[in-house]
């Protein structure tokens, strides 16, 4: 039923206000697809694709601390954020302390009573970790699995254990590098690989899943995979918020925004964070055919500067530099951030929303390390009215040059639902990659075997 809204005292466990703003006819399709019924026959077509390591995989497990291929790290979860990753590094050189996913909230487009307030911040509200499954061989990963378990608070206090809530595999993905000489006769190739640590979640009726990769080449990305069921309404032929999805339902438009928060140590503590972009050079003395183009460096040096959106017309990224380390060639030692540039929060800037996720009104923050500083929306943002998180971590405006630095990266998804995303929704994809930059002084994958 759409367009009933109850205001609920839950302390006085009494209605305060209703509003029943329009008699909508109630959708007659139904939408199991989990009914056989109502899916069909499953297809026959399909061949078996076996994934096998016969001699085991390439990492090794002890505890809590993964090993592979010249990368370490610490695999963390808590009832909050889920998923985390601790002392990550590479060679034996520190790159990331701690990442995590710092918030994620999904507002809703629809300005009528029944939704003008539904904006959900999944992980400071409702908790990303607690909403955890557990994971299916064959299912949600394929190949040589190794699973850690999950111990959350339950409702009563006691501890709750969510059976493999996490899943550790390696995955081919492809070519790593190529190159057939056509004056030598040499032809080399050789394939790439990475090591995943992921999670599920369910919350309410949609489902996330969040991929962390680790690259043979130093590379280091987040995936998130949204699926599950869109939010439904009854459809209003003309809607301007809404995809009629089915006859007479509707699913409002929305957008799915995160917040990721590294912890960056490149090669140690000391670091500072370059905005580059490409710059183009008109035509004139020294550009006299109009061709060139370089490279704009700008050094983001206190918080005040380092709120900073994407621009993917310039292939804006930004560099975490120790500037006390350099590489061979006397460059210093760094690591990129490849933002997602997707459509940051949509809402008017006066709306209440805005100031409660302020952090989704830029595709980059970067403040000064503070324990107390974790999460980008603040600590209660439940029914906060505004104002806490990054916007009162950064009014202290901290020097960031040389400094222990934290990178806040927004990225997400913007959803005009199509009749394709139902009756359950096919998996979406999005995220960001950090990848060294002079970390290395040449190709980091030359040894690969053929």
């Amino acid at each position: 039923m759409d367009g009933l809204v109850a205001y609920v005292d839950l302390i006085e466990r009494r209605v305060l206000h209703l509003i029943d703003a329009e008699v909508l006819p109630i959708p007659q399709e139904e939408g199991n697809f989990d009914d056989p019924a109502q899916v069909g026959p499953a297809r026959t077509s399909l061949k078996p694709i076996q994934i096998t390591q016969s001699e085991g995989p390439s990492f090794s497990l002890d505890g809590d601390v993964v090993t592979w291929e010249g990368w370490r790290l610490r695999v963390g979860f808590d009832a909050r954020e889920g998923l985390t990753l601790h002392q990550v590094s590479l060679q034996d050189r520190p790159v990331v302390y701690r990442a995590s996913v710092a918030e994620m909230m999904v507002p809703y487009a629809d300005p009528g009573p029944a939704r003008f307030w539904q904006n959900y911040f999944d992980a400071g509200e409702y908790l990303l970790g607690q909403q955890v499954v557990s994971l299916m061989l064959g299912c949600d990963c394929l190949g040589e699995i190794r699973y850690l378990d999950a111990v959350l608070p339950g409702g009563d206090g006691e501890p709750r254990e969510v059976p493999n809530a996490i899943c550790l595999h390696e995955e081919d993905t492809g070519v790593a590098w190529k190159h057939n000489d056509l004056f030598t006769g040499s032809s080399e190739t050789r394939r790439m690989r990475r090591l995943v640590v992921s999670t599920f979640v369910a919350i309410g009726n949609y489902d996330y899943g969040f991929f962390w990769h680790l690259y043979l080449d130093g590379r280091i990305e987040l995936e998130v995979k949204a699926t599950g069921v869109v939010f439904t309404s009854a459809y209003v032929e003309g809607s301007r918020w809404a995809t009629q999805v089915a006859p007479g339902l509707g699913a409002p438009y929305h957008q799915h925004l995160f917040s990721v928060r590294l912890d960056m140590t490149v090669d140690g503590v000391g670091n500072a964070v370059d905005e580059v972009e490409l710059e183009r050079v008109p035509v004139g003395p020294g550009n006299q055919y109009g061709n060139a183009f370089t490279r704009k460096v700008t050094r983001l040096a206190r918080e005040s500067e380092a709120a900073r959106v994407a621009d993917p017309a310039v292939g804006r990224t930004w560099q975490v530099v120790n500037p006390t380390r350099t590489n061979r060639l006397g460059q210093p030692v760094g690591y990129a951030l490849d933002p997602q540039p997707a459509p940051l929060l949509a809402a008017d800037a006066g709306a209440a929303i805005t100031g409660r996720a302020a952090f989704a009104t830029r595709h980059l923050w970067v403040t000064r390390y503070d324990p107390a500083e974790r999460y980008a929306a603040g600590d209660l943002p439940n029914q906060h009215p505004g104002g806490a998180g990054l916007p009162t971590y950064v009014a202290a405006d901290r020097d960031l040059d040389g400094q222990d630095v934290v990178l806040w990266h927004t990225f997400g998804m913007l959803h005009f639902p199509r009749p394709e995303d139902w009756p359950v929704m096919p998996v979406a994809t999005c995220g960001f990659t950090l990848r060294p930059v002079g970390f290395f002084d040449r190709n980091p994958v030359l040894d690969l075997p053929g």
